[in-house]
């Protein structure tokens, strides 16, 4: 079957962080990329809570979500998405780009880092890296 084009317009994005000005940058640099389809969760318990309103995927196609976070790190956010949905595209937004941790979110099957501080730019790069996902899932 042929892949759909998807474009920055068409992706819907949840981004996950529990700091406020974070994730409104963030949520910004997604509008100066034409994106306008994003929820904002401020934990990975709010962020399941969004999902599991959605069986069918249809609210949202790519996750970004920083790691250090309480109640619900990134990890165990991926982790617990890995369980009802092992192909949505899952970027982790951190800090600390370590070798351990990159081989731990590896190993849960994180689908991409951005490391902080990043530009709109970098942004969009790893979200056209992304599309190519969320174009095979539409496909399939």
């Amino acid at each position: 079957m042929a892949q759909s084009k998807i474009t920055m317009n068409d992706l819907k994005i949840l981004v996950v962080d529990d700091n406020f000005d974070a994730l409104n940058l963030v949520r910004r640099m997604l509008t100066d990329l034409g994106i306008n389809q994003v929820l904002t969760a401020n934990d990975g318990f709010e962020a399941m809570s969004l999902l599991g309103e959605d069986p069918d995927n249809d609210l949202v196609n790519i996750v970004l979500c920083d790691w250090n976070m309480p109640r619900m790190t990134g990890i165990e956010l991926l982790r617990q998405i890995r369980t009802v949905d092992p192909s949505m595209p899952f970027v982790m937004i951190t800090g600390s780009a370590d070798i351990q941790s990159i081989k731990e979110a590896k190993s849960h099957g994180v689908s991409g880092y951005i490391k902080k501080p990043f530009s709109v730019a970098e942004l969009k790069k790893k979200l056209s890296a992304m599309t190519r996902i969320v174009a095979h899932r539409q496909s399939d």
